[in-house]
């Protein structure tokens, strides 16, 4: 036994992020940790690091017990750790990032060839083939996860516990990561894995620890459970529909109209969204699907076409245009560009009303707590108050926030760009609900996703672009991966 938590309790004010979990840790598995957001998983892990002490219980790591755990104390144990959140320097090479803090010297020099051998043997290892004199902010984010891998093995990592660690990555880029944690396996190393995507979940784990509301549930053997039984034992109910049936007829009348619009790496791209309809906007990455979401919602320029929204040319040149005209953009990068990570939630979902429900310079805070109320309520953000910081949720509830923000602007067309990136499955069933909501009162919604079943899912049509044009738009009725990766790869 490698890890053993033994009966952990964490308490913050006015929540137990976990509850009496215990839970044991065999040398050379890859352990799955699965749970909805807010589950207690990354409170767990923290725990493991020595980034939070817990108020009761024991840590034991090869046989040596703790009642809590430094960051220095968890590193000299043998536990590395990749989170969500990249912690390397852009303007530092790779070989640099890998060894920052503890580089080989010549005397008081740096030596940078020993630094750079180091860093290509461990590469050699994995059969990763990375430059480590390259800098880190020229490399693919793909590139960035596995020099974190590189990092945490260099640093003699005999446990290494991997948070989300294909949520940015392209399909291609996560199957090298795929790859990699096989070789971690064989070569000895344990491997703590958390993911919200079950397929990975049960291509590279032996066993599965399910946590809800911060109580351990259930460690099954991933050979003996599947995804209907997993899936209930994470949220508490059967999901009986992925993608929920939507129980209305999309309008014959166009709501937006897109001709020949060009601008940034978009190039002459032509489409139109009805009333009530779910359009699914897939490609692979690069391919303008984001660019072009940014041309309708104002924030890059047009250099030619037009844009008609219910029978009116429209030129949004900025955000603050683009929602007078009622479109709403939920961004791919919630935290950077969706959500006031210091701000409560009532000031995230306001912020896009301001004008609205302020007088004289000053906002109507009764009205303010009213809205926010009733989204909360409405869309089922978990959180004990609204004066809860957003930083502090799930986050599944902060893309919540983030899609309150928007509907709090009622707006006539919503853009969701990857709106399910790192949330867990309940909390994608409820987005995926609101989406049918939304279309269902004769809203439209354009949908960008990596993830194919859930662009099929969801669409009532497709338009694929490749390299910034249009190649292909499918019915319902003509869906498939082979149909949109024909396209999406198309010369």
């Amino acid at each position: 036994m490698f890890l053993q938590l033994k009966n952990i309790t964490k308490r913050y004010p006015g929540v137990v992020a976990l509850d009496d979990v215990s839970l044991d840790i065999i040398e050379g598995e890859v352990h799955a940790l699965v749970g909805e957001n807010g589950a207690g998983k990354s409170t767990l892990i923290k725990t493991c690091t020595g980034a939070i002490s817990p108020n009761e219980g024991t840590i034991v790591i090869q046989g040596q017990e703790f009642s809590s755990l430094t960051p220095k104390t968890s590193e000299a144990m043998g536990v590395g750790v990749i989170y969500q959140e990249f912690n390397l320097v852009d303007e530092l090479s790779v070989a640099e990032n890998i060894f920052l803090g503890r580089a080989p010297r010549k005397g008081i020099v740096i030596d940078r060839q020993k630094m750079e051998t180091e860093a290509a043997k461990i590469f050699q290892q994995f059969d990763i083939k990375i430059d480590p004199a390259e800098l880190v902010g020229n490399l693919t984010v793909g590139y960035q996860q596995l020099v974190e891998i590189a990092k945490a093995i260099s640093q003699k990592a005999k446990l290494l516990i991997m948070d989300e660690p294909s949520a940015p990555l392209t399909q291609t880029e996560a199957e090298s990561l795929y790859l990699v944690v096989e070789k971690l396996k064989a070569s000895g190393v344990t491997v703590v894995y958390i993911s919200h995507r079950m397929d990975e979940i049960f291509r590279l784990s032996d066993r599965i620890t399910v946590l809800r509301d911060g109580q351990k549930i259930e460690t099954i053997q991933t050979s003996e459970t599947n995804l209907d039984e997993l899936v209930q034992l994470m949220v508490g109910r059967e999901l009986k529909e992925t993608y929920p049936q939507r129980k209305h007829r999309v309008s014959d009348e166009v709501l937006l109209e897109v001709e020949g619009i060009t601008g940034s790496i978009v190039k002459d791209v032509s489409l139109k969204i009805k009333k009530g309809e779910v359009l699914g906007l897939a490609g692979l990455i690069g391919s303008g699907r984001t660019e072009l979401a940014e041309i309708l919602f104002g924030y890059k320029a047009k250099s030619a076409g037009r844009i008609t929204l219910e029978g009116r040319e429209i030129s949004p040149k900025t955000p603050k245009q683009a929602i007078a005209e009622g479109i709403a953009l939920v961004p791919e990068d919630r935290k950077k560009l969706g959500a006031l990570l210091d701000v409560d939630i009532k000031g995230n979902i306001s912020v896009s009303v301001l004008e609205r429900i302020s007088k004289f310079f000053t906002i109507d805070k009764r009205r303010e707590e009213e809205i926010a109320e009733d989204y909360r309520t409405s869309i089922r953000i978990k959180t004990p108050n609204l004066e809860q910081k957003i930083k502090n949720l799930s986050g599944g509830n902060q893309q919540k926030v983030i899609i309150a923000k928007w509907l709090a602007t009622e707006p006539t067309l919503v853009i969701f760009d990857e709106p399910t990136r790192g949330i867990d499955v309940g909390a994608k069933a409820e987005i995926y609900e609101l989406v049918n909501t939304l279309v269902e009162t004769g809203k439209s919604v354009l949908m960008i996703s990596s993830e194919m079943e859930e662009v099929m899912g969801m669409s009532d049509r497709i338009v694929v672009l490749h390299e910034g044009r249009v190649t292909g738009e499918l019915d319902r009725k003509d869906f498939s991966q082979e149909a949109i990766m024909a396209f999406a790869s198309k010369n």
